[in-house]
């Protein structure tokens, strides 16, 4: 499967799009500390001549400088790169986090379901039917808001870890579906080879029979379904923040930067660009991942 990803160039070079993504992320301190800047201090405000008296650049192309990469945010005139770099930390952060949970919850009940069958096939198999049959953007939109009346007093602010918590716990709930319906039927057909019947016959439990013989060979369709799911959660956080219910100021977000981006873009759309374009890179960068990891590990498929 190695010397088949190496050899497709596409796959290699979002492969390294998608590292340098990550190594960002994790990097967000040291970068900033590197640039000089912080995405919290209203750089615009506290100093003079970046800000004009309607709160826009006075720079063109949104106040690009060699001071300010990126130029600085309209109003608040707080550094653009920074929040930037910042923002791919916290959409990675929630989205690796609710990938990770979408990924063991579908995984144990998709092999639940199609192992043990019966009764047990059956009630997780409507489950499974809800779950994929809800308006996941319009209940998450009515959740969120249920959540913090009952968590947060009405004369305290939201906290962070709540939102984020609340976010991965909502991202998750509807995301386990789709793996556990396909590992599912995978199981359904794996179970009536004649290795796993062989496992049988020569004594081995339940659990020998799911982590030696069966689990071995879903790590295929496991691994090509979490990388596209990825960037799926991404695009999603982006969204949820970007209709006022995702991660709350001050903490830099993308969703929360296309929101100012439609607010301004007639005076300032160089402000939309630069997370636009980020966001963009990184879905096209890891979907294109996700495929040049499924022919790798699948070399019957046609290009």
């Amino acid at each position: 499967m190695w010397l088949r990803f190496r050899r497709d160039r596409t796959g290699v070079a979002s492969a390294v799009v998608v590292i340098i993504f990550f190594l960002v992320a994790i990097s967000a301190p040291i970068i900033s500390w590197l640039y000089g800047k912080d995405p919290y201090i209203l750089y615009g405000q506290d100093g003079p001549g970046l800000l004009n008296d309607y709160g826009y650049p006075v720079l063109p192309n949104g106040g690009v400088s060699a001071d300010f990469w990126f130029g600085v945010e309209p109003g608040l005139g707080r550094d653009v790169f920074t929040q930037l770099v910042y923002g791919i930390r916290t959409s990675l952060l929630i989205a690796v986090t609710a990938t990770a949970l979408t990924t063991v919850i579908g995984i144990v009940l998709g092999i639940v379901a199609g192992y043990a069958g019966g009764r047990t096939d059956y009630a997780i198999g409507r489950v499974i039917d809800v779950v994929l049959s809800f308006p996941s953007v319009l209940f998450i939109i009515a959740f969120m808001p249920v959540v913090e009346n009952l968590m947060v007093r009405p004369d305290e602010e939201t906290p962070v870890w709540l939102r984020a918590v609340t976010l991965v716990i909502a991202l998750t709930v509807f995301g386990w579906a789709g793996l556990a319906r396909l590992l599912r039927g995978q199981v359904l057909s794996l179970r009536e080879r004649e290795f796993v019947d062989a496992a049988r016959v020569t004594g081995a439990s339940s659990a020998r029979i799911v982590f030696r013989e069966l689990l071995p060979n879903l790590w295929t369709p496991i691994l090509i379904q979490s990388t596209l799911l990825l960037p799926a959660l991404v695009t999603s956080e982006a969204a949820l923040s970007f209709l006022g219910i995702g991660m709350i100021e001050p903490i830099p977000d993308w969703g929360r930067m296309f929101l100012r981006g439609t607010e301004v873009y007639q005076d300032d759309i160089t402000y939309l660009i630069f997370p636009g374009a980020a966001l963009l890179i990184f879905v096209i960068a890891f979907n294109l991942l996700g495929d040049s990891v499924r022919d790798a590990f699948d070399p019957k498929i046609k290009h």
